[in-house]
């Protein structure tokens, strides 16, 4: 085989390779821990957000998360929603200055909760929100950033705990930041729900359930697919690699 067919076959087999990667990774790439608000998180008021958590690991399962509050801007309180399959865990820790809230005087806030699997994970292709009930939310403050821990079943510790710094590139694993808005006329925000609006969440519950399931079987199954297309891209560019040579064969 000459020199130049030799370089046409392993060119070839090097972007079918390079493709496959792209496809591979392009559904991680950008896949960070974050904290989104379920409607608004106001200055002064109380607000239920989602920790969000993917999985970005093929060969590991994620098995415990942290996520740490800032105690400069402290919430008296942090209330997690039950997760089937996950046992949470409330850290609270004393104020060096006393929290006034709704007359009384605060001297603890809580500092970490803390989810561990307890018979559910988070698998490869697959993520978890940890809802959370905040309040009261700061009104000197424009955001908080709630520094969190990753932990894998195989032991791999990720550390989503980098701020982002104006002007710079977005760290390589920046922490969670959740954004307030202006403070609302009431002060309550997205918590604080009525004797009926507790029932509707507990029966909207099991629909949520279900639909997380309906979601981790369609991303276990868009996995397999973006693996079997990689294999046939793979194939494909072989074959067209086999048929040049077999070509040139022919016509020498």
């Amino acid at each position: 085989m000459s020199v130049s067919r030799v370089s046409a076959v392993r060119a070839a087999l090097a972007g079918g390779i390079a493709l496959s990667s792209v496809v591979l990774l392009s559904g991680t790439a950008f896949a960070h821990v974050s904290v989104q608000p379920q409607g608004e998180a106001a200055k002064g008021g109380y607000a239920t957000v989602n920790i969000k958590v993917p999985n970005e690991r093929d060969d590991a399962s994620t098995v415990k998360l942290e996520v740490n509050f800032p105690l400069d801007h402290p919430l008296a309180s942090v209330m997690p929603q039950p997760i089937p399959g996950w046992k949470a865990e409330v850290t609270k820790s004393k104020l060096s200055k006393p929290l006034e809230l709704h007359g009384k005087k605060i001297n603890e806030a809580v500092s970490k909760v803390t989810w561990t699997a307890d018979g559910s994970k988070i698998g490869p292709g697959q993520f978890q929100q940890f809802p959370l009930s905040l309040g009261q939310l700061p009104e000197d403050a424009d955001e908080l950033v709630l520094k969190a821990i990753q932990t894998y079943d195989n032991k791999e510790v990720v550390r989503w705990i980098e701020e982002q710094k104006d002007g710079a590139e977005e760290p390589e694993n920046p922490a969670p930041v959740l954004k307030l808005s202006a403070a609302s006329a009431d002060h309550h925000g997205g918590a604080a729900p009525s004797a009926s609006a507790a029932t509707d969440e507990k029966a909207g519950h099991d629909d949520k359930a279900g639909a997380h399931e309906e979601t981790a079987a369609a991303s276990s199954t868009d996995t397999t697919a973006r693996v079997l297309g990689v294999v046939g891209i793979l194939v494909g560019v072989a074959g067209v690699a086999f048929g040049v040579l077999a070509g040139r064969r022919r016509s020498a």
